[in-house]
C-alpha cells in the first residue's frame, strides 16, 4: 500500500502546467529554498495521509468533471514521496493524462541519490522541471518556473519546449475563496486567470 502525506490539492487548475490539471502538493521538503512560495510545506509533519488509490479515485472524478489534460506534482518535495506518487502517476497515465513533476533536486542529484521510487516516478513522467528555486536569478519569460536555473526535461513526445513560452499558458495565478472565506492561491503571481 502506497501512502502519501499531502499538503493540498486542486481538482482543476490552469496555473500549474499545460491545460487543465489536477495539482497535488506533498508535505515535507529538506531543500528549503530561501524565498520558496510554499514554506508552510517544509516541515515533515502529518497533514492529509491518503493511499495512492484514493488519490487516483479523486483524479478520476475530477477528470470526468473537468476533462483534465494531466496531473502536476509539486511540494514540498515530490521526490521524497516518489514511491506513492509513482503509483498515482501510473493511474493518471491509465486515464490518458499527462504527468508533470517539479523537484528542487537536479536530475543528476536524483540519479546519484537513488531515492526509493524515483526511477518509477520518472518512468511515468512526461515533463520534469528540476532545480532549486533561486531568488537571485528570477525567471521572467518561461512559464511555471521561478528562477532561470530550473530546467525542463521532456521524457515523452507529449510535450516539447514550445510550452515554456506558449502564450496560452502565460505565467498566472488563480485565487479561490471558499465558503468559509479561506483563500488559496496557486500559480505564479503575475496575472489572474480565474477566480471561483
Amino acid at each position: 500500500m502506497a501512502l502519501l502525506n499531502l499538503a493540498a490539492w486542486l481538482d482543476c487548475t490552469e496555473a500549474e502546467g499545460p491545460g487543465r490539471r489536477f495539482a497535488l502538493w506533498v508535505q515535507g521538503c529538506s531543500i528549503r529554498c530561501p524565498g520558496c512560495c510554499n514554506p508552510h510545506m517544509f516541515d515533515f509533519v502529518p497533514k492529509k495521509i491518503l493511499e495512492a488509490a484514493q488519490v487516483i479515485q479523486q483524479i478520476e472524478k475530477a477528470h470526468s468533471l473537468h476533462h483534465l489534460e494531466g496531473v502536476t506534482f509539486l511540494g514540498g518535495e515530490p521526490m521524497l514521496q516518489a514511491r506513492g506518487l509513482a503509483a498515482v502517476a501510473q493511474g493518471a497515465r491509465r486515464l490518458g493524462l499527462s504527468v508533470m513533476v517539479f523537484t528542487g533536486y537536479t536530475l543528476e542529484q536524483l540519479e546519484r541519490m537513488n531515492l526509493p521510487g524515483v526511477k518509477d516516478l520518472l518512468d511515468y513522467t512526461d515533463v520534469l522541471v528540476d532545480g532549486p528555486y533561486r531568488a537571485d536569478v528570477p525567471e521572467t519569460e518561461r512559464n511555471w518556473v521561478g528562477s532561470r536555473n530550473q530546467r525542463f526535461f521532456y521524457f515523452t513526445n507529449r510535450y516539447d519546449s514550445t510550452i515554456e513560452y506558449d502564450p496560452r499558458y502565460r505565467r498566472s495565478v488563480e485565487i479561490r475563496i471558499a465558503r468559509d472565506l479561506r483563500m488559496t492561491i496557486s500559480g505564479w503571481p503575475t496575472q489572474i486567470v480565474s477566480a471561483s
